[in-house]
């Protein structure tokens, strides 16, 4: 199956050099371009995607608006060059299944394309510090943390370890049990917390106070 992806970035360079690596590519094609967030969000419903890979710093729309829009027709990818950007967590929240950086070889964002076509989340150990040192710079919020009712006190700690950045082979040995267990428990979190994929589950983490980062 050809993953269909719209690129949507106000740099042409940006859109050039990755439709270039699409070209001889032969599970992935570029279906459309955006160089705002109105055009992006435009583009996805006529042309229903399974990825779109997403600037935030747009004119117009930007990136986390547009996400919020079209993340119920398709995954979002989000590009962005983190060290000058703090809108990340935002993005995030909005619904992106994870981001890329742009000064990444391009080989690994189409890598990254295809995890995220395959429903999975993009966020790396390093991508998880990052996003630690974020929450850490926010003010504490004023709300009461989110309330984790139906979670059981095991799936608390594998929710930990996933806000830590670990993958499932990984919360498997730190918790001494099976990578099916570990995987199960992941499972059971995303159906609980109503998560599409690991980066809300980090998300969640935080809101619920289960995380407190330090700066």
């Amino acid at each position: 199956m050809t993953i269909r992806v719209v690129l949507a970035d106000d740099q042409p360079l940006i859109r050039a050099g990755l439709c270039m690596v699409v070209t001889g590519t032969p599970d992935i094609e570029v279906v459309g371009e955006a160089g705002t967030g109105t055009e992006a969000v435009q583009l996805t419903r006529d042309l229903r995607p399974e990825v779109v890979v997403m600037d935030i710093r747009m004119p117009g729309m930007n990136g986390i608006e547009a996400t919020r829009m079209i993340t119920a027709e398709s995954r979002v990818v989000i590009l962005t060059t983190f060290d000058d950007d703090n809108n990340v967590y935002a993005a995030l929240r909005a619904g992106a299944s994870g981001f890329l950086v742009k000064d990444m070889a391009l080989d690994d964002i189409l890598t990254a394309v295809r995890v995220v076509a395959a429903g999975n989340a993009l966020i790396a150990p390093t991508v998880t510090r990052r996003l630690i040192e974020e929450f850490a710079a926010r003010p504490q919020p004023t709300s009461p943390p989110r309330k984790l009712d139906a979670v059981t006190e095991r799936e608390h700690q594998v929710l930990v370890l996933v806000a830590r950045g670990l993958s499932n082979h990984e919360i498997a040995t730190h918790l001494h049990i099976s990578h099916g267990t570990a995987k199960a428990h992941v499972a059971n979190l995303l159906t609980k917390l109503a998560a599409r994929d690991r980066v809300q589950l980090v998300i969640t983490a935080y809101e619920a106070g289960l995380m407190t980062p330090t700066p």
